[in-house]
């Protein structure tokens, strides 16, 4: 390999890549499938977080909540992994090729590291803020204050910017053609075993801490959930006991009422807790398999599993803030308003046609 001379090695790996485009060049119906599902999953996420944006943006209430900053550097990571890493992705699974050149794709690998940390860390974020709220309700507003959660954002920023500064300074980041993205990816055979170790180290401290979390904070809010809903539960049963002479629909109605109540806060968190294992698991579980050679992986999972993880941010929206009823009246005044503005403005024009229309003095 020494002994070649440079051009000679660059027509060699010219050809190599023009006979692997040759090959590939034709996309297969799994691959027009997923095609489909990443441009799908870059207008949800798209729409979705500038609804949220734009909610946080229109309601003071909003932005006077320590969790409204949560959601927001959440939707602000979510946003900018949609605009600048889904579409190269898309580029990449299309054309089967690196999207533009390599110092190119070492800035987007950065930025997909930095931000798919961020954004699992702002999970844990918030799913730390409920605890406090739910299990310290007293104390909740001594111990997250604005001050507080600027400290925690800060935390999560040096965090997610340390690891992808390591990845970026050892050259651990470039286009890896098993997911069709600039992300960690080590070309290189002499750093593989520095490679695996700081692949695990990575994953450990970003998947598996706010995964901990997660479980350890709405496993507590779900016991004490749990816990006001059996006191609730003893008082309904005590006051049925009391009215004799209620109606049995009346009776039967409040039983369906205490079974909708138990059930909506398991509901919950297994809706945070599930999303979060359902998008992220699939990917670093293959990220973790794909450091030993001996076993092959698909190429079309490894795309399912990056579309997997990119629909964390097409979802996270919908399960931190769009289905809150204070999002959801905020939604509603702004489509009432335009709807209102447009009324009017329709009302305007209604005499001004009139006026037009009416004939002169001198016809």
């Amino acid at each position: 390999m020494r002994n070649v001379p440079k051009g000679v090695w660059k027509c060699a790996q010219k050809v190599e890549r023009s006979e692997f485009l040759g090959s590939h060049s034709r996309m297969d119906t799994a691959e027009v499938i997923l095609s489909v599902l990443v441009v799908v999953i870059i207008i949800v996420s798209l729409l979705s977080n500038v609804v949220v944006l734009i909610c946080f943006l229109y309601n003071p209430e909003i932005r006077k909540q320590v969790p409204g900053l949560f959601n927001l550097n959440l939707t602000f990571c979510n946003l900018l992994l949609t605009v600048s890493n889904m579409p190269l992705t898309l580029v990449g699974l299309v054309s089967q090729a690196q999207p533009g050149g390599d110092g190119f794709c070492q800035i987007v690998g950065f930025l997909e590291t930095f931000l798919s940390t961020n954004s699992m860390l702002s999970m844990a974020a918030l799913s730390i803020d409920r605890w406090i709220a739910v299990v310290f309700p007293l104390r909740y507003h001594s111990k997250m204050r604005h001050r507080d959660a600027a400290f925690v954002l800060g935390y999560t920023w040096a965090h997610s910017v340390s690891f992808s500064t390591v990845a970026a300074c050892l050259s651990w980041v470039g286009y890896h053609r098993l997911y069709a993205s600039c992300t960690l990816a080590n070309p290189r055979a002499s750093s593989r075993t520095q490679f695996v170790i700081f692949t695990v180290f990575f994953h450990s401290f970003t998947f598996l801490l706010s995964f901990i979390v997660l479980c350890f904070t709405y496993l507590k809010v779900l016991k004490v959930a749990r816990f006001h809903c059996k006191r609730i539960d003893v008082i309904t049963m005590q006051t049925l006991v009391l009215l004799v002479d209620i109606h049995p629909s009346v009776r039967q109605r409040c039983l369906e009422e205490q079974k909708r109540r138990r059930q909506r806060a398991t509901r919950k968190i297994s809706t945070f807790i599930g999303t979060f294992m359902l998008c992220f698991a699939p990917y670093v579980i293959t990220r973790i398999v794909e450091l030993f050679p001996a076993v092959p992986i698909n190429p079309h999972w490894g795309i399912v599993s990056k579309c997997l993880a990119y629909s964390k941010a097409a979802c996270d929206p919908f399960v931190y803030s769009l289905l809150r009823h204070q999002y959801k009246k905020t939604c509603t005044d702004i489509i009432n308003k335009m709807l209102k503005r447009s009324s009017l403005n329709a009302s305007e024009r209604v005499p001004e046609q009139r006026g037009n229309n009416l004939p002169t003095a001198e016809g």
